[in-house]
């Protein structure tokens, strides 16, 4: 028999662990046609406009009479508006933390406002796209030098540019996501060096940007702007000059001993599939508490993809002023889609479906269990500095390399993503743990893939998978290397969330 699942008392459908042919039998029903691995039956006959239940909550309505053992999927599932309570706090507890002698602890490297970093790279940003090439040229011609050989406490120089800055309202939100954003990343604790590289006309101006946070110019925080310096060529040889100098500066950086306290952990999910909420979410949140006991800090995000799924999150709201800040951003994205001509279930994406997920309601609940089942701490705007420890949320959107800029921004010095069809994705400067929610995904993307989730499929305790998580974690905030690092990725996936009209 192949195999099946029933994950709640009150779920009207069975989620195919194994393909299910027409004629096989899951549990006693016999399946009326072809049901793919992570995909839906339904379990007993469900009438038209009927809820379609999973995980014990709705995850959409019934096109038409759906009869037991039939495939259910978007041919005959929809999504409309229906009642959600909103309860506040009822399921917060307190948390118990690991005594701190007893606490786990990584090498990090301890910076000298307290924080502490994973990783040690000097960041080259830019105040606008037209400095993004003269940015990778000054990052690319300190890389190709070779002369980094000879300071083995930096990670590398990056070149973190982006397509916007100029053509923008200064007084507007765009303006101000930029700011934040550049701020975060200057002050990220992964970075020990920042060279600035603008224009010099640009909407968003360096010297404001500076007096708005109180920097000034110093050996590790320099800026350069072309028009000033005289052209290109000229701003690239300023610019390699800046950070040859940084260079010994920044290498006198060592890993100590720290507690993981200090790891703020960035959560986030894409390419998610039927499995995804079964498997590597729920064994990341599992991590997740490991982690909030030792005092440290998680971030979840992507506010479309938790759609659906708030009101479980604000039962854990530790106050119910966080719980309505939380449904204050829904309420935000719902209007912002349908300003667009858009709607919330818009996502999930076509191989999101190809996975076995149908609605947006279907794959939030799966998304949120990233969170795992501590309190909600606090909500965060956008690239807002993470001020609290614990699980808190930050609003962004569900596009994984936004989302995880506006989390780096806030200060995450580390990240986990579970994948479930395979995404290709890594992180400079914070290093990007990838977790698949199936062993074929695994075996077939093991360049890719850091830890495979799918052996939960075959026996494997959650609570076992979540030390196997926690414990990479450790090792990765460690200087240890992960799968995205070794081929490279991260100097692209710096995408500030572009807000507003582009003038």
């Amino acid at each position: 028999m192949a195999r099946f699942i029933k994950l709640s008392d009150i779920d009207n459908i069975l989620l195919a662990i194994d393909p299910l042919n027409a004629g096989d039998l899951a549990g006693d029903v016999t399946a009326k046609a072809r049901i793919p691995s992570g995909h839906k039956m339904a379990f007993r006959d469900i009438g038209a406009d009927e809820a379609i239940t999973k995980y014990g909550q709705t995850i959409g309505f019934a096109r038409e009479p759906i009869a037991a053992g039939d495939w259910v999927h978007e041919h005959n599932v929809y999504v409309r508006e229906f009642e959600r309570n909103y309860e506040f706090g009822t399921d917060a507890r307190k948390t118990s933390f690991v005594p701190e002698t007893e606490r786990a602890t990584f090498m990090g490297y301890q910076r000298p406002n307290g924080k502490v970093g994973t990783r040690n790279y000097i960041a080259v940003l830019t105040s606008v796209n037209c400095s993004a090439s003269a940015a990778r040229f000054i990052a690319s011609e300190v890389t190709n030098s070779g002369v980094l050989q000879d300071y083995p406490n930096i990670d590398g120089v990056i070149s973190l540019v982006h397509g916007s800055g100029c053509g923008i309202d200064v007084k507007g939100a765009a303006y101000d996501v930029l700011k934040r954003t550049q701020w975060g990343f200057a002050t990220n604790p992964n970075v020990g060096g920042v060279l600035m590289v603008g224009l010099g006309c640009e909407a968003f101006q360096i010297p404001r940007w500076m007096k708005t946070y109180s920097i000034e110019e110093s050996t590790l925080f320099r800026t350069l702007t072309i028009q000033e310096v005289g052209g290109t060529r000229k701003t690239v040889e300023a610019g390699v000059k800046a950070i040859i100098d940084m260079l010994p500066m920044v290498n006198a950086a060592h890993r100590t001993p720290q507690p993981a306290s200090e790891l703020t952990l960035a959560l986030q999910c894409g390419g998610s599939d039927g499995y995804s909420g079964i498997t590597a979410n729920p064994a990341l949140g599992s991590a997740v508490d490991l982690l909030v006991t030792q005092g440290g800090t998680a971030v979840l995000s992507e506010t479309p993809e938790i759609y659906g799924a708030e009101h479980l999150l604000t039962l854990r709201a530790e106050t119910r002023s966080v719980g309505e800040k939380l449904i204050e951003r829904i309420r935000w994205w719902e209007d912002y889609t349908a300003r667009h001509d858009m709607e919330m279930n818009n996502n999930p994406s076509p191989g999101n479906k190809l996975g076995g997920l149908t609605t947006i309601l279907e794959k939030s609940l799966g998304a949120a269990a990233k969170g795992g089942s501590t309190n909600l701490r606090a909500v965060f705007e956008y690239a807002e500095a993470i001020t609290e420890r614990g699980l808190v949320f930050m609003d962004t959107p569900g596009y994984d390399p936004v989302s995880a800029t506006g989390q780096v921004a806030g200060g995450a010095n580390i990240l986990c993503f579970t994948t479930g069809r395979g995404s290709a994705f890594g992180c400079k400067p914070t290093p990007s743990i990838k977790l698949a929610s199936n062993s074929y995904i695994f075996e077939k993307m093991n360049e890719d893939m850091d830890i495979n989730c799918g052996d939960v499929l075959d026996g494997v305790e959650l609570s076992e998978k979540a030390e196997e998580i926690f414990s990479e974690i450790l090792r990765v905030a460690s200087g240890g290397e992960t799968k995205s690092e070794a081929i490279g990725y991260g100097d692209n996936e710096f995408v500030p969330w572009s807000l507003g009209a582009t003038m």
